[in-house]
């Protein structure tokens, strides 16, 4: 799953929510500086992506990518079941997408002053650009495709390109759809269950 399903399974404060982006941005020993709130998120994140990585149905979906992406599938279908679930939004919240967006956007930047400068800036670029909502739109995945290549050619130190890979999403849309409203209702009562345990 990507960020919108990552801060839409959060617990709905603000750390919390925080703390499943910073998962992303934070690594290794820097971890550790941050406070316990910020680390169960961080917790929670790994628990998402742990049974989202290990789930049959998601591994079908990944099946269902060509060849030519196979070796990034995982992101792939991380960005299109988030796609599915700003589409079917309603399905899963009584807040609309806007009001959510609107909310997250508002709390992260009230908690500027207190998260790493280069975590700050990627939180402003969230949200001037509202990545989250964006999502709802094959545009707006075909542009996550794009800021995640330049992470890639920057992390392999070549150039590459995955906004192509959008094709993907349009040649296997319905039964994409499907697989994630099978999987999505599963991960749900997964996370919820490790909030209570």
């Amino acid at each position: 799953m990507n960020w919108l399903a990552h801060l839409f399974l959060s617990e709905p404060n603000i750390e919390s929510r925080l703390g499943n982006l910073l998962a992303d941005i934070v690594k290794g020993s820097a971890r550790r500086t941050l406070n316990s709130h910020l680390q169960r998120g961080i917790q929670c994140h790994q628990v998402i992506d742990r049974f989202t990585d290990a789930h049959i149905i998601v591994q079908r979906s990944k099946e269902r990518i060509d060849l030519n992406y196979r070796r990034f599938s995982g992101v792939l279908v991380d960005v299109f079941y988030d796609h599915f679930l700003a589409k079917n939004w309603s399905d899963y919240s009584n807040v609309t997408l806007d009001e959510f967006t609107a909310e997250i956007y508002e709390s992260f930047q009230a908690y500027q002053g207190q998260i790493p400068a280069i975590v700050s800036e990627v939180i402003n670029h969230v949200a001037t650009e509202d990545w989250l909502g964006s999502y709802r739109n094959v545009i707006g995945v075909e542009n996550t495709l794009g800021r995640i290549s330049k992470r890639l050619s920057k992390k392999l130190n070549r150039s590459f390109t995955l906004t192509e890979a959008v094709s993907e999403l349009i040649t296997h849309y319905d039964a994409l759809e499907d697989d994630f409203q099978e999987f999505f209702p599963e991960l749900f009562s997964h996370v919820h269950n490790w909030y209570l345990a």
